[in-house]
Order: structure tokens, then sequence, then C-alpha cells
């Protein structure tokens, strides 16, 4: 099999793998969450594992591709983004070599809560030099480069809390806004109700995320408040809606160009 990009060093072909049912138009960014990049490969090249991934990034900057971008890879699994409900149809995946939360807790700083460990700079260079890549054959919106979390919430938590997401965007990956600071304020959480729940849940809906405007702050919008968090506002990672955090996310809708508009 040929490569599909010139940055990639070994092409370890995964039989995991079947028909697109969409237009490539996202790009999903994961952890591997194993102990070593070599079982992850071994996993998501085993036919009884039924995962898989296009690209694996080693912690060196090594960039392996596993199943050619035309095919559909098997790695976002139960996924919604802006109404699509078969994310693996419509993005490419990449796995980056990393062993994830050390137990599981869905907060910030690692050193405490025990997130994933830093990405080496020689990876992220590559994560960011193949999202540029693959971003610019394939015409893929910054807006559409986003986490495994985004995508799952409450089910998946990777890239996590301390993925670099502003270094990619200085390099011109993604979309960013600076996060609003914490401070005092209103907040909501589950249990709370009432329009301005569900103008919060309208608000991360026209976003991307997979949240009903109900009025109601349940666990399912809890869980999407955090996976918000995770990516756009990562020091405080608690799915609960603080001021900071709304308005983060009014800054980032903002920062949208108009529909149709190119962003230069």
């Amino acid at each position: 099999m040929s490569p599909d990009s010139t940055l990639v060093e070994r092409y370890s072909a995964s039989p995991n793998h079947g028909e697109r049912n969409g237009s490539i138009d996202a790009i999903v960014l994961h952890y591997t969450g194993m102990t070593t990049g070599a079982a992850a490969l071994e996993l998501m090249c085993s036919p009884a594992a039924q995962v898989s991934c296009h690209y694996l990034v080693w912690e060196d900057g090594r960039i392996w591709q596993l199943i050619a971008e035309a095919r559909r890879a098997w790695h976002a699994g139960k996924s919604f983004w802006a109404g699509e409900a078969d994310m693996n149809s419509r993005s490419i995946g990449i796995e980056i070599v990393n062993p994830g939360h050390r137990d599981g807790l869905p907060s910030c700083p690692h050193e405490i809560f025990g997130g994933a460990p830093p990405f080496p700079d020689a990876q992220i260079e590559a994560v960011i030099a193949l999202c540029r890549d693959i971003a610019g054959r394939r015409n893929i919106k910054p807006e559409r480069i986003l986490g495994h979390s985004d995508i799952a919430p409450g089910r998946k938590i990777d890239p996590g809390e301390i993925f670099p997401w502003p270094r990619l965007f200085e390099a011109g990956i993604g979309h960013w806004v600076a996060p609003a600071p914490i401070r005092p304020g209103p907040v909501y959480e589950p249990g709370a109700m009432g329009p301005p729940v569900a103008a919060l849940q309208a608000m991360l809906a026209s976003y991307g995320y997979g949240v009903t405007p109900s009025g109601f702050f349940d666990a399912a919008t809890s869980d999407v408040v955090a996976a918000f968090q995770r990516h756009f506002r990562p020091e405080k990672v608690d799915g609960i809606a603080d001021v900071s955090t709304m308005e983060t996310l009014h800054d980032l809708i903002a920062a949208l160009p108009p529909p149709g508009q190119l962003r230069t």
C-alpha cells in the first residue's frame, strides 16, 4: 500500500476498516491509552479487536499509516458532531502514543489528578505537520479538528486536558480562543433548569456538541460541558458551567467565520 501522506515513515496495514458512508470533513485526535505504542499497534491490527485508526504518531515523531484515508477506520465509536452520528465515516483518525489518564479521573493538573502525561515536542510537531497535510489536501475547516472527547462526551476523555491545543492553533491547526479567566459568578450545574440552561445547551449544540436544548441541566449536559472544558478551558474540568466556561464558549462561537466565508 502507498501512504496518503509523504510524512509517513511506514505503512503497517490493519484489516479493521470498511466503506465510508460520507465525505471526509474532520480529523479526530486520540491518545492510545495503552502502556506502549507497540501494544496499541498490535491491538489496532488485530481482527478480533475491531478498532483501528488511519495514522499512529509515535513519541519520537514517527508517523505510521494503518488504514488508507479513503477507507472508514474504526476509531470514533459511538459519536456525534454537528448533526452527524457516524463520525467514523466523516473523519480521519489519528492515534497519538500516550498511556493516557493513569486512574481515569477527568481533571487536571495531571500531577495531582492522574491526567495523561505530557506529549513530547517531537510528537506534537509531527501531529501538527500531519494535520496540516491532511487538512490542506482534504480542505478540512479548523473547527472540524476535534478530540475524541468532543465527539463522545462522557464516554471518552482523550486526548486529555493536557493536550496542547493552543500550540496547534498557533501553528494554524484547529480552532481556539484564549479561555476566559476563572472568577466568581453564576454557575449552572446538574439539577439547574430554565431558559439560561436552554441557552447554554443551544450554544453548545450550535458549535457541534451532542446536547439537546431541554432547559434541564442533566448528566448528559454535564458530560458535554466537561468535554468542552477539557478542550477549550482545561484549567478546571468539572462539568459545571461557570462564568469562565460560558464566556469562553461565547467567544469561541463569535470567532467562527460566517457560513460560506473562508477563514484567512
